[in-house]
């Protein structure tokens, strides 16, 4: 049996305590209560020697920050964020109890696994590991970042830490989830690990169908919201925004070092249409039409009041993902197009309109994410990609600082394996990944911070 390295047992332990605390967070201000895994991670820190701020902007949701200061306030600083908090779960999808965190050959079990306890408990055990090493005496500040909420809107996390406590967590450089699986492409110079460079905005929205209420033993030519807003669903389901090549993503297709057909491909909108709606591969043209165009997801629907009423008011809650430079102007105008005639007969009211973002890739820290990637993983180069999700470093982003999603992982899982575990069932994180991602923060903060 081989020997597992202290630094594995100790990321390991940490991980599967924050995922049997049970931070869930289904939106409403009172879940999350994250303030249970930022109790766990101030004792785990605590014993360092470090400065540590705890912030609770509403009960139970609290924020985690803690310091190591540099010597030379011009040198370049850094945070490694992670949240806390995770997702609800539906146990009967799961093969093993969701927040019993079970280790079994050598994979954690777990909601939150790979959203993201398991960056947060490695960046978390890196961070302790630098602040006893008496030996490294840093030129800038590195800072931990356990934040709530990432998985609503920030309001008590990431976003409210910037607009109430910006002097605590503000940085030139900011490393998040999540980048570093291998991609599936047939590189002609080795494996390419993603790093998420840019995300998606949010257009959030609701959509009011209204009707006119009746017998339900009448149905015959009545005005009935629901199965108005059944087609409603049907066209949104079925609208396909316009192919749009935004700057990442040409980037990331000219630093996959593809066969030049494919390159060609994945460069011309129309290929890449024909591509998506015809391909067998449906994970990978679901990867690229989510990159490459607006998506429209309806996922709520709540309607009716009684078995034998008419409903005369149904709402429909839409997940809209935008490109880069699309406005909310420009996304309620593409529903209006899904519509078609029924646009003028519904109310679409926006819950969140959170705009694309992007960093530079010819930075000092992708510098040193791939002297790292290169010490890990030789065979390796990182490539830019966009993650087609929202993170927290849009915040950031927004605030001034060059945001990156990264990490380090092994080939035990395959990208699209891991993929399909963001929010969905089943969730698990190998005990070697753990390992790589603990050493790569680790080397990063040397390198870039001195």
């Amino acid at each position: 049996m081989t020997a597992i390295a202290p630094v594995t047992e100790e990321v390991t332990d940490l991980l599967r305590q924050l995922i049997r605390n049970a931070c869930v967070n289904d939106g409403t201000p009172e879940s999350g209560q994250e303030v249970r895994n930022v109790d766990l991670l101030t004792s785990y820190l605590g014993g360092s020697g470090l400065d540590l701020e705890r912030y609770e902007p509403s009960p139970g949701r609290q924020n985690l920050v803690a310091r190591i200061e540099g010597s030379d306030a011009s040198a370049p600083s850094l945070v490694l964020m992670g949240h806390t908090d995770v997702v609800p779960v539906n146990a009967e999808g799961w093969d093993r109890d969701p927040f019993a965190a079970d280790l079994a050959d050598d994979v954690i079990w777990g909601r939150g696994a790979v959203d993201m306890l398991n960056l947060t408990a490695s960046m978390a055990v890196a961070f302790k590991r630098l602040a006893v090493d008496r030996s490294w005496a840093p030129r800038g500040t590195l800072i931990y970042l356990a934040v709530a909420d990432e998985e609503a809107l920030g309001t008590y996390g990431a976003d409210w830490m910037l607009e109430h406590e910006g002097d605590a967590v503000r940085a030139d450089y900011v490393l998040t989830e999540m980048g570093g699986m291998r991609m599936p492409l047939p590189s002609t110079t080795g494996p390419k690990l993603p790093v998420m460079v840019a995300e998606k905005g949010s257009y959030w929205c609701t959509i009011r169908v209204h009707g006119t209420p009746g017998h339900g033993s009448m149905p015959f030519r009545t005005d009935n919201a629901l199965v108005k807003a059944a087609e409603v669903v049907r066209r949104i389901a079925a609208y396909r925004a316009e192919t749009s090549l935004h700057d990442t993503w040409r980037e990331f297709v000219q630093r996959a070092d593809l066969p030049e057909e494919m390159a060609r491909l994945l460069l011309d909108p129309a290929s890449i249409r024909a591509f998506v709606e015809g391909s067998d591969d449906a994970a990978m043209a679901r990867m690229i039409q989510a990159c490459t165009h607006t998506t429209f997801a309806p996922t709520i629907l709540h309607g009716g009041v009684k078995t034998n009423v008419i409903p005369d008011s149904v709402e429909l809650q839409v997940d809209i993902r935008t490109l880069p430079g699309q406005t909310g102007e420009v996304v309620r105008g593409q529903l209006r197009d899904a519509l078609g005639d029924l646009a003028d007969a519904v109310e679409i009211t926006a819950q969140s309109d959170d705009a694309s973002s992007a960093s530079a890739v010819d930075t000092p820290l992708w510098d040193s994410l791939s002297r790292a990637t290169k010490a890990l993983a030789p065979e390796a180069d990182i490539i830019p990609f966009m993650i087609v999700g929202a993170t927290d470093a849009r915040f950031f982003r927004r605030a001034g600082s060059v945001a990156y999603g990264a990490g380090l992982f092994s080939d035990r899982m395959s990208f699209t394996e891991f993929a399909s575990m963001f929010h969905g069932n089943n969730e698990r994180i190998d005990r070697e990944s753990l390992r790589l991602s603990t050493e790569y923060w680790d080397l990063v903060a040397r390198d870039l911070l001195g």
